[in-house]
């Protein structure tokens, strides 16, 4: 049994590998990526974040801050007021639709609804947090240096607000 084929030698073998050895590690290194196995990171919910934002009353954050300010060394009693540029919001997912007929077009956009058991409810593609425009800590320590310092780091640090966006006043002992 004759065939046209036949298996190269081991010397023809290492001439081939060696010709196309880059070729051949950019396809392992290919293989290698799409069998690594890949764990889906969960992007942090408004409920994950500590109460939600659909429950947002600014009255409790600022007394949770006040609390937590309070424990801060030299600070003593606190008070914090906050302003809100825009509180929460939530954009709805829409399906836009676009149809042409001869010179026109024609865009259509609806919002996307999911039945629940008491009826529809718009689907949220996007909840954005409040945002805050400024604050105002008032601190029997304020007058002190380094616990107004650790109060603007740790109002910016809670709020997203930069220290400009910050006072801290001395208050009555």
């Amino acid at each position: 049994m004759k065939s046209g084929w036949k298996m190269p030698q081991a010397d023809q073998l290492w001439k081939l590998l060696d010709k196309y050895k880059y070729v051949l590690l950019i396809l392992a290194a290919g293989l290698v990526l799409l069998l690594w196995p890949v764990e889906k990171k969960e992007e942090p919910t408004p409920s994950a974040l500590g109460g939600g934002w659909e429950s947002f009353d600014l009255a409790a954050l600022e007394e949770k801050l006040s609390r937590i300010l309070s424990q801060v060394e030299g600070a003593g009693e606190v008070t914090v007021a906050l302003t809100v540029k825009s509180g929460t919001e939530r954009v709805p997912l829409t399906d836009r639709s676009t149809s042409s007929r001869e010179r026109e077009s024609q865009v259509e956009e609806k919002t996307v609804v999911i039945n629940t058991g008491g009826g529809e409810q718009a689907v949220v593609r996007v909840e954005r947090a409040p945002v805050f425009q400024g604050a105002v800590v008032v601190s029997q320590g304020g007058d002190r240096a380094e616990v107004r310092l650790l109060l603007t780091q740790a109002v910016s640090a809670l709020t997203g607000l930069g220290a400009d966006r910050i006072t801290i006043c001395k208050g009555e002992r």
